[in-house]
């Protein structure tokens, strides 16, 4: 696997570790995250991380397989782009759906380049 690949995968890896640790001395709950400001702008943040790295990923190599790739690479442009029709419920239901499937596709990734 290319090296820039590897790079990117660790960034995906890296930004849900770090959306991970704003529930760590609390309940992963809609409710806190919809009341905490910065925690919704941090998570946003993580997902544009996300949603670049696998644009860059596809771009590269469309032969890497991740569930609902496009989905990532487009919420990401909506937060960026459509920044004011950003809804809490979309945002978290990426976090608690989508984001333990990319976290376990990409350490499978990169487990089997270890190899």
């Amino acid at each position: 696997m290319d090296n820039d690949i590897k790079a990117w995968l660790y960034d995906m890896l890296n930004a849900i570790a770090e959306i991970e640790s704003f529930f760590a001395d609390r309940p992963m709950l809609f409710t806190n995250y919809q009341s905490d400001l910065r925690t919704k702008r941090a998570v946003e943040r993580n997902i544009e991380i996300i949603g670049e790295a696998m644009n860059r990923i596809t771009k590269k190599d469309s032969g890497i397989q991740i569930t609902n790739s496009r989905k990532l690479i487009d919420v990401r442009n909506r937060i960026i782009h459509g920044y004011d029709s950003v809804s809490d419920d979309i945002i978290w239901g990426i976090v608690v759906r989508h984001l333990p499937v990319l976290k376990t596709e990409v350490e499978q990734l990169l487990n089997n380049v270890d190899l």
